[in-house]
């Protein structure tokens, strides 16, 4: 019998965790599940069902403990109802200890309370001195095993949400992005977007996610499209490829001061480079072809 597992997740925008569900009948997605993590007992929601053959953690996976249950769920809620308190009190903690540029962000009961994660981000890419500040903690909110976890820019953008850089009302990492891809500058390059800061960095402060949205797109289309700067023949002459348009197949190409620029698809142009090699191949005069002094039975042009 081949065992069942389901992707849980424990946030409304979270990443998805596989657990083997062997053990419960009729389960669905949307239930709710108690599961054992590394962070203790959570309650989760049950997303979608999984191919066993496709997690990389097979036969390693923790069994779903049961279904939750009404109590639990309520339980659930009144635990998140004491969050907003904890995390007050961790700042004011903070502030007292006088920890410069650590910024407590939430607070996360699970849904017994029977641990507390405080989650900070500090204003560097450099850790934090805060082993004052969790005896403090823990000795405040005894009833639950205390943690202090740092997260990155990116975590504190999805966590607080708010408008996008685009003018989105909701941004992407808080509407429906479950994990963050590595993003570079050549993303950014590669879609001809202009490199000012402006324009390719999100609330966050760092690079958009959006940039990975169309890249691969960008890469195929751009395949085996002239560089800028080189020289082209076209059907209006010779010229030099000032930009292109990787979507419309098409490029951009200065034809000199008389005509301008002009658009071609790239089935209309042939690389100038490209062209000598294929003339010189079929049989192009020799350098002293013309002159006579060439004794290669080519007959002169």
């Amino acid at each position: 019998m081949s065992a069942t597992v389901i992707g849980v997740r424990f946030f409304k925008v979270g990443k998805l965790y596989h657990f083997d569900a062997s053990n419960l009948a009729g389960l669905r997605a949307g239930d709710q599940v108690v599961v054992e993590t590394t962070r203790g007992q959570q309650l989760g929601e049950v997303v979608n069902f999984v191919d066993p053959a496709a997690t990389s953690a097979k036969g390693r996976l923790k069994r779903v403990e049961r279904m939750a249950t009404a109590r639990d769920l309520a339980m659930q809620q009144f635990w998140k109802g004491k969050e907003t308190a904890a995390m007050i009190e961790c700042r004011a903690r903070a502030a007292e200890l006088n920890l410069r540029g650590v910024k407590i962000v939430r607070a996360q009961y699970n849904y017994d309370g029977s641990r507390l994660t405080f989650l900070y981000s500090v204003d560097e890419d450099e850790k934090a001195d805060t082993r004052s500040l969790l005896p403090d903690m823990q000795a405040q909110f005894s009833d639950a095993v205390v943690e202090l976890r740092q997260i990155g820019p990116r975590d504190v953008a999805k966590l607080l949400g708010g408008m996008g850089a685009c003018g989105l009302e909701t941004r992407c990492c808080s509407m429906f992005l479950t994990e963050f891809s590595p993003i570079s500058i050549k993303m950014a390059k590669a879609q001809g977007l202009s490199l000012t800061s402006d324009q390719i960095t999100g609330m966050c402060g760092r690079l958009r996610c959006c940039l990975i949205y169309e890249y691969e797109q960008y890469v195929q289309a751009r395949k085996g499209m002239p560089r800028r700067g080189k020289k082209v023949i076209t059907p209006r002459g010779e010229g030099k490829v000032v930009d292109l348009l990787p979507l419309k197949d098409a490029i951009i190409v200065d034809l000199g001061p008389d005509v301008g620029r002009a658009e071609f698809h790239r089935d209309e142009l042939q690389p100038k480079a490209e062209l000598e090699a294929l003339q010189k191949k079929a049989g192009s005069p020799c350098d002293r072809h013309e002159s006579g002094g060439c004794d290669c039975g080519k007959a002169n042009r």
